[in-house]
């Protein structure tokens, strides 16, 4: 474990960072704090869209509704039933509505359909938020560099010889092939390679595997000392402005003691229930905010190298950055631009960021296989002949 002198000069610069963020000069909208009104809207012609083809686009969203079921406790347990080794949900779980969505574009809302302001389930975009507060503990000093051995920080699951071996990176990656259980969870329960494969050395093979990036939230909240939703109100959504109505699960049995203190493990996703839930409006803020390379009205509130990091694709998974889905070079969605980022969960959930066209789409229950056409969609309603479209237009 690290030294104590270690770990008071991690608290001081926890400290220091969280005290203020760093002011830039910037002349870009940025929406104000409060509600969904709050945010300003522009017509699709100011926006550079042509209307009739972005209105095409909506009304695709709209009637591609995901054939998941409205009573989410009975669909995760319906897709888990098959692995008795996942079959139980162990966190809180909330009956999801239809389609909705938001498109934003330089800043301003140009279109939204279905219950944007409606807190939903948002499953695996729970990872690119846990991402984000690793990033933070990497600014901020509690982890040193992410090849660091997890076990140099974290006994409890880094301790066999296996896991002793796992880098923060390659828990960021999904390529740590960490073999253990977590709140009761095997990591075989969510072996999507083969249940039954030999596992390969730590970094040398990619998987998605939720029980893994649970480690990580495991692992992330030991080094903070703190519960990860508190992180990510005071250092990410209160200075973006989000709303006090998103919430962060753990498990019934995800429970620590911290400093003596009892603190909740949040999960990081909703394959078992709970994960982050959230409005469209807050999912769009932080999209806008990564779109804005980690700026926001002027304030400093994530790195721009940390995301030049976590926005890199792996060696193994060229469309997988840290726990961001990328379309590096078209790959994972003809119908986006090559520089396009998601956030993306199951049951249709996802968070759209092109730089390229300075764009953020939220859309949720929208049937997966709909999304390059949706995303082509989009991409087809903007107007390359107008003046508010082009290299210029983008942050």
């Amino acid at each position: 474990m690290r030294s104590l002198t270690h770990f008071c000069a991690v608290v001081f610069a926890c400290a220091l960072a969280s005290l203020a963020t760093v002011a830039l000069a910037t002349d870009r909208y940025f929406p104000p704090s409060g509600s969904s009104k709050a945010w300003e809207r522009r017509t699709p012609e100011e926006s550079g869209f042509n209307r009739q083809r972005l209105d095409a686009a909506v009304k695709l969203a709209r009637k591609s509704e995901t054939p998941w079921r409205r009573e989410l406790a009975e669909q995760i347990f319906q897709d888990n039933v098959l692995e008795p080794a996942a079959a139980a949900p162990l966190g809180p779980t909330l009956d999801r509505s239809g389609p909705s969505g938001l498109i934003v574009r330089h800043g301003y809302i140009v279109a939204e359909w279905g219950e944007t302001d409606r807190v939903e389930m948002a499953f695996s975009i729970t990872k690119s938020y846990l991402s984000t507060v690793a990033g933070l503990a990497l600014e901020s000093g509690l982890i040193v560099d992410l090849k660091d051995r997890v076990a140099t920080y974290v006994g409890e699951n880094f301790d066999t010889r296996r896991n002793s071996r796992v880098t923060w990176q390659q828990l960021l990656q999904q390529t740590s092939e960490w073999q253990g259980e977590i709140w009761g969870k095997p990591d075989v329960a969510d072996r999507r390679a083969g249940r039954d494969r030999t596992l390969q050395e730590p970094g040398t093979f990619w998987e998605y595997n939720d029980v893994r990036v649970n480690a990580l939230a495991f692992a992330l909240t030991s080094v903070w000392r703190r519960s990860l939703p508190e992180v990510l109100k005071e250092r990410v959504m209160d200075p973006i402005g989000a709303s006090d109505s998103w919430q962060w699960h753990g498990y019934y049995n995800s429970g620590m003691i911290v400093d003596g203190r009892s603190a909740i493990a949040v999960s990081g996703g909703g394959h078992w229930g709970g994960g982050l839930w959230a409005n469209a409006w807050d999912h769009a803020r932080y999209g806008y905010l990564f779109l804005n390379r980690g700026e926001w009205s002027g304030m400093r509130v994530v790195s721009d190298q940390w995301i030049g990091q976590a926005l890199a694709p792996s060696t193994l998974m060229p469309t997988y950055g840290y726990l961001w889905w990328l379309n590096t070079g078209g790959q994972l969605y003809a119908g986006a631009s090559a520089g396009s980022f998601f956030a993306q969960g199951s049951g249709g959930n996802v968070i759209w960021i092109d730089p390229e066209n300075d764009l953020v789409v939220v859309a949720r229950w929208l049937r997966p296989e709909k999304f390059n056409e949706f995303f082509a969609a989009v991409t087809a309603a903007i107007d390359r002949s107008s003046p508010r479209t082009g290299a210029g237009a983008g942050p």
